[in-house]
């Protein structure tokens, strides 16, 4: 958060979020919430843009590695179960139907868990998002729907062990992820459930509402904003005035100042993250949630939606490549501190229009999207910190960048990955 601190909420429905002191570390730091833990130090072993273990923690959690020659693994990770679903009656104020939520709700309705770690909406902010522990599965409902900024959620870890809880799980993106995976072992918990989502192109929650008035003339009255797997995105609005859907050609993203997105986000390693028991997300679901299931607790905690999931194959189409060599284009001219190269404004309804058509969807989208974030976290690495691509870059994004020419240097290489 800017100040510091989250604000103290109570609600009677067990929605809580204690005062968080410490601050977050400089540098390249999504404020998890480990800098503030304890003394500090555990940023060392535990943050992923110091020296990540995929491979390590994949093996801990998962109980082998992501092997690229077993389906989609070398794209998206561990993988026992992978498809495309809905809830059957989609919970209101949920971002899509609200998988994410649910499970957590089951979590703690069979008491597998007794506090759920997340983030709720400022109250003064709804975009804000503020840390929280969820005790009672209704109150879930405050906590649907995107937030856009950091939270350091992993801060709640101290207070909730010590209000006794020893079986929680937490919502959370991959940076909080892995950071939690690292710590796990010591933090003397009995049990930890992982709902992971998705994440890319985080931003300050200033910054997004900048963005807001960018693509609104009425911003404070949207109330819901999602980037879809056809090109668009949707705007809904609590003013009376019916949804929109914005083609991605007509954001104006060259517009937005180089830092409105930071390096950190920039830089990421793990836009599925590989390291939850469960992923839910959007990339690969063409229109309905993508639900990954890493692991038999994964599988389980799948299990306890069973009878109100509504699933549909996964989808399969397109071609990816030309899309992937043009953001690599955009992506070495910004890198390089160049400006990126406007579309023509007469050009943009035809692209617009044929994007959906032809563009990649479903799992190719998604490995469209994995490539991207795999290509630009080597290239800015590269312009920005140089000397943090040895440690900072694991094999398997090396392994997803190789088809676009981009191998590293040999002084870029692990010294396990040299042997």
């Amino acid at each position: 958060m800017a100040d510091g601190q989250t604000a103290n909420l109570c609600f009677d429905t067990g929605l809580q979020s204690p005062v968080i002191g410490g601050a977050a570390r400089p540098g390249l730091c999504t404020d998890c919430g480990v800098s503030r833990l304890g003394d500090g130090k555990a940023c060392g072993k535990a943050c992923q843009f110091i020296n990540p273990d995929y491979a390590g923690l994949e093996r801990r959690v998962h109980g082998r590695t992501a092997d690229p020659g077993l389906g989609e693994e070398g794209f998206f990770g561990v993988t026992q179960s992978m498809m495309r679903a809905r809830l059957a009656k989609p919970l209101a104020g949920a971002q899509w139907s609200g998988i994410t939520t649910a499970l957590a709700a089951r979590l703690l309705e069979t008491g597998t868990v007794t506090a759920v770690l997340t983030v709720a909406p400022d109250p003064f902010d709804r975009w804000k998002p503020v840390p929280v522990v969820v005790t009672d599965p209704a109150a879930l409902a405050n906590v649907r729907g995107m937030r856009m900024g950091w939270a350091p959620t992993l801060a709640l870890l101290e207070p909730v062990a010590a209000a006794g809880h020893r079986r929680i799980a937490l919502i959370g993106i991959p940076c909080q992820v892995h950071a939690l995976r690292a710590l796990e072992a010591e933090l003397g918990f009995e049990s930890i459930h992982v709902i992971g989502t998705p994440c890319s192109d985080n931003t300050t929650t200033e910054n997004f509402h900048a963005f807001l008035r960018q693509i609104d003339p009425h911003p404070q009255t949207i109330s819901y904003l999602e980037f879809r797997a056809d090109y668009r995105v949707e705007l809904r609005f609590d003013d009376g005035r019916k949804p929109r859907l914005v083609p991605f050609l007509k954001l104006p993203l060259s517009k937005l100042p180089a830092d409105f997105f930071p390096v950190t986000c920039k830089t990421c390693v793990d836009y599925t993250n590989r390291l939850a028991d469960v992923t839910v997300g959007y990339m690969g679901g063409d229109g309905d949630q993508w639900v990954i299931a890493r692991n038999p607790r994964g599988v389980a905690l799948l299990a306890m939606l069973q009878d109100r999931l509504k699933t549909r194959p996964l989808t399969d189409r397109g071609k990816r490549e030309t899309a992937v060599r043009g953001f690599m284009a955009n992506t070495e001219r910004a890198a390089g501190g160049l400006p990126l190269r406007s579309m023509p404004d007469w050009l943009r309804p035809v692209v617009a229009f044929l994007q959906p058509r032809i563009g990649p969807r479903g799992l190719e989208f998604a490995r469209a999207r994995v490539e991207m974030k795999a290509i630009e976290t080597v290239l800015h690495l590269r312009r920005s910190f140089p000397a943090r691509v040895k440690n900072m870059v694991p094999a398997h994004v090396w392994g997803l960048v190789r088809k676009y020419g981009i191998e590293p240097a040999d002084h870029e290489r692990r010294d396990t990955d040299k042997t």
